[in-house]
């Protein structure tokens, strides 16, 4: 489905046939444009129109990368749920498919995982012609409204053309609900050592497990959830799946995701993570109970999971999420669209101050987006400098010693001619990183919008390392090499159009340093 594209991406697609110098003019001349899609992010994904939430099916397939997400194609406010439809060949550049899964007599379509049944497991397909196969919520608003407990139920369709169209399984719902009225997001996948399909999905404030032999008949095996993690507000969609042990890569340790809402620790929708062992039927938590694990401690990025299917020789575990929060995503200041997702980014296990920690930092195809480059003066930072002018893409990465340092804060500032900004630091003396949007822009629409969202510092050394990712209405922190993550939104009245690094009560010790001017995607 093509969409009319505002001027900014058509210079963006001009853009990828210049050179080198020819991009970063037009870039320079073109960021800055104010017209009908304001605060419109230009490379990140967004809907062509309308409202948009949690990413959903994300499966790599014969060389194509599925985003499928929670769309409602009648207003730009959450509504009726069905599933939007995007692919991309490279994780940055995307392409609107059509709406692949609409409400019908059961409910509405929540969200939910998909697969690749290469064995043809299911009988779905044929071994020729193996179906993908989609696992979302049915969402029974009838029975929400009457105060059924079992309004909402687990249903399957499937695709035989690559993805391009759905097929609902005649008899949905594939698991019935016993009886607990937050019943949803069923994620799927492969457990080798088992030999069965393993489907996960959240329980009010829980994780149940079940296991199959063919995507259709399922077995309750266990529960994970009592005692363990935030239990702030209800869990939604989880995510399960291994990675290398960072001390021993021979030893793989099993990541559950689970999204809250609410209880972030700076407010509203958030991730936590927990990590463990996983036999094939229950998940076992190796940290405390008490212990609280965040995948991002920022207020936008929630519901993220990652994509099934990523080839072993690629070997990444790639996840997105939607940078948003529902504390403010039904209000914020856009008009023929809402929402956007995260950059894709990479998760691994990475050693911390105190245990291994679950990372992510932005894939490295994103690179590609870089245009022009600037390398940042070494030696100290006594006075601020300017990065950056007229356009506010931007990458930065920075290598700061800690311990020839003497500043209170350190970091950058993005502001524009109406003395709007927003910051992203470190405090020395609280050993911490924050993002400071009070003064961003754009705020009255929610009293839970404006503020300071802080985060620990989880590495015990001097030496901070920062990669920063700009677009016109986001920012992207990754410290220590994606350690502490912190993503916020804002709505600057007009586009920041300065970015520079400063200090705040001494000077700062640069060790080496990066500034990219980034083009746009394209999305179309």
């Amino acid at each position: 489905m093509k969409v009319t594209l505002p001027f900014i991406f058509i210079i963006a697609l001009i853009a990828i046939g210049c050179n080198k110098k020819q991009n970063q003019k037009m870039n320079e001349a073109s960021a800055i444009t104010i017209d009908a899609e304001k605060h419109r992010p230009l490379y990140h994904f967004t809907p062509a129109k309308k409202w948009m939430n949690d990413p959903n099916g994300m499966v790599f397939y014969e060389g194509t990368y599925h985003l499928f997400y929670q769309h409602y194609p009648d207003n730009t406010v959450w509504g009726p749920m069905h599933w939007g439809h995007a692919t991309s060949k490279d994780l940055v550049n995307w392409e609107h498919q059509p709406i692949a899964l609409y409400p019908d007599s059961l409910g509405y379509i929540f969200s939910g995982g998909a697969v690749a049944d290469i064995k043809n497991t299911s009988g779905l397909g044929t071994n020729e012609n193996p179906p993908l196969v989609a696992f979302f919520t049915y969402h029974d608003p009838v029975g929400a409204e009457n105060g059924s407990d079992t309004f909402q139920t687990q249903g399957l369709a499937y695709s035989l053309d690559n993805g391009k169209s759905w097929i609902k399984y005649e008899n949905n719902p594939v698991i019935s609900n016993p009886g607990i009225r937050d019943f949803r997001d069923p994620n799927v996948f492969w457990h080798e050592a088992s030999q069965k399909w393993i489907l996960l999905l959240a329980a009010q404030d829980k994780i149940m497990f079940y296991q199959s032999e063919n995507l259709i008949n399922w077995e309750f095996t266990s529960e994970f959830g009592e005692n363990s993690g935030s239990h702030g507000g209800v869990w939604e969609c989880p995510d399960l799946f291994s990675l290398p042990h960072p001390k021993n890569p021979d030893e793989m340790v099993w990541v559950l995701l689970v999204s809250i809402n609410p209880g972030g620790p700076n407010g509203g929708s958030v991730t936590q993570y927990f990590l463990g062992d996983f036999d094939g039927k229950s998940f076992k938590n190796q940290f405390p109970k008490e212990k609280t694990l965040w995948l991002d401690y920022g207020t936008d990025n929630y519901a993220g999971v990652t994509w099934s299917d990523i080839p072993k020789e690629d070997g990444r575990r790639i996840f997105i999420g939607w940078m948003s929060n529902w504390d403010y995503a039904n209000v914020v200041p856009t008009k023929s669209w809402r929402s956007a997702m995260t950059v894709p980014r990479k998760l691994e296990l990475k050693s911390g101050k105190e245990h291994i920690l679950l990372t992510n930092e932005p894939v490295k195809e994103l690179e590609q987006l870089r245009s022009a480059s600037t390398d940042i003066e070494s030696g100290v930072l006594e006075a601020n400098r300017t990065l950056q002018t007229n356009n506010p893409l931007c990458e930065l990465h920075l290598q700061i010693d800690l311990g020839e340092s003497t500043a209170k804060k350190i970091g950058i500032k993005l502001s524009n001619d109406k003395s709007e900004k927003i910051i992203a630091a470190y405090h020395v003396e609280n050993q911490n990183y924050f993002i400071d949007r009070t003064g961003s822009g754009k705020h009255t629409f929610s009293d839970k919008f404006s503020g300071i969202h802080t985060a620990p510092r989880l590495v015990d050394n001097n030496i901070i390392e920062l990669q920063v990712l700009v677009d016109v209405a986001s920012i992207e922190f990754f410290a220590d090499e994606g350690r502490t993550v912190l993503t916020d939104i804002f709505f600057p009245t007009e586009p920041f159009n300065k970015i520079e690094l400063f200090t705040e009560g001494g000077s700062a010790k640069i060790i080496k340093g990066k500034s990219y001017t980034l083009s746009p995607s394209i999305i179309q």
